[in-house]
């Protein structure tokens, strides 16, 4: 009960509770909450500037994303220009095998350079000693004229796009026969 007055009491004083200031005080008062008034709006000027800035990247960057590989497709069509002619060059002249092959070399040709170009070489694996980073080890042969773990097939190409591996190489390794590799079993 007399917790409950206390409340009212401390109530009353702060709803009628007035302050007395000099005219001064007042008008630096009233400069001071018009300076933070104008200080908000800039915030939120800023703050929607910064989510139109912020919309507009992320368009941009889509629109980056989606034609970003616009010059490689050009150049294969022009390879893909290349094949058809040689398609269509084969099935006119039935005879001319030699032509054919020379086409499609010249096609490969300009295949790899352009490849180049881009930064993709080809990973080195005949008769380089075996590398998880670069290799896939499918196959196993015994093979005693070789160090062992030496790849002694490529059976298919690995690539590198600029120095970092986009398909490792998958090859067939050397192992020795069980009995080269011990012979401190036969003494």
């Amino acid at each position: 009960m007399e917790k409950n007055n206390k409340e009212k009491k401390e109530e009353l004083v702060s709803q009628d509770k007035t302050v007395t200031i000099s005219e001064a005080e007042y008008l630096k008062l009233k400069e001071a909450a018009a300076k933070a008034e104008d200080h908000w709006d800039r915030i939120l000027r800023m703050q929607a500037e910064f989510e139109n800035t912020k919309k507009r990247l992320e368009r941009d960057k889509q629109e980056f994303i989606k034609f970003a590989n616009e010059r490689i497709v050009m150049e294969l069509l022009n390879v893909l220009d290349d094949l058809e002619r040689t398609v269509e060059l084969a099935q006119s002249k039935h005879q001319d095998l030699s032509a054919f092959l020379k086409g499609v070399e010249m096609i490969l040709a300009h295949l790899y350079e352009m490849l180049k170009e881009h930064g993709v070489k080809p990973i080195e694996a005949k008769n380089k000693k075996f590398d998880p980073s670069f290799h896939e080890a499918l196959m196993e042969e015994q093979c005693d004229d070789l160090p062992e773990h030496t790849i002694v097939e490529e059976l298919q190409k690995g690539y590198l796009l600029n120095d970092r591996v986009v398909r490792t190489s998958k090859v067939k390794v050397s192992k020795k026969c069980p009995q080269s590799t011990d012979h401190g079993s036969q003494a």
